[in-house]
């Protein structure tokens, strides 16, 4: 999510000594063994990294190249990377038009509140890009958890809410700051 792709940069703050280890150890393993499908774009800067993501053969995504945005905050691995798609976004039922993924660890289908609405839930979120985060997690790890998400998906559609989030959104919120609830398990 560059700041000329959409409005949800976050604030820069120098990476702590503990995020620059990690980072640089990350990238080490990525350009020994990198996941099947990606590719890191190199650049100078290591507090943001462009990652191409080819769509897997025999899915909806076959032949097909997006790009996904990295941002590491100052205390990461301990608070999760900001991770979009840099538009145009794949069609999706978990993927906004804006590039934000709402990835959860099921199959269901989700959609996204500003923290500061109030919407009440049959399912609790169970986000792993943030609210379900670990420190164990990798890029390589949040990469293959997205390409598993766009393979599994049996129709090309954006989520029912895409145009009211996104619109939410146009002041520069970051996914970061979205409550996500899951509302139906068919998907």
């Amino acid at each position: 999510m560059s700041s000329t792709s959409t409005g949800s940069t976050p604030p820069r703050q120098a990476l702590s000594k503990i995020a620059c280890n990690r980072i640089q150890k990350e990238l080490v393993e990525w350009q020994v063994n990198p996941p099947h499908g990606f590719k890191h774009k190199v650049t100078d800067n290591l507090q943001r990294w462009v990652i191409d993501v080819n769509g897997a053969p025999g899915t909806l995504y076959t032949n097909e190249t997006y790009q996904l945005q990295v941002d590491f905050p100052e205390h990461y691995p301990m608070e999760a990377p900001q991770v979009i798609f840099v538009p145009p976004a794949p069609l999706h039922a978990h993927i906004y038009s804006n590039g934000h993924i709402c990835l959860g660890v099921s199959d269901a289908y989700s959609t996204a509140f500003i923290l500061t609405n109030v919407h009440y839930s049959d399912y609790a979120s169970t986000d792993i890009l943030y609210d379900s985060w670990s420190p164990a997690m990798t890029v390589s790890s949040i990469c293959i958890s997205i390409l598993s998400m766009l393979s599994s998906s049996t129709a090309k559609q954006r989520p029912e809410d895409n145009d009211r989030y996104v619109k939410n959104c146009r002041n520069g919120r970051s996914p970061k700051e979205t409550r996500w609830w899951f509302h139906d398990d068919k998907v």
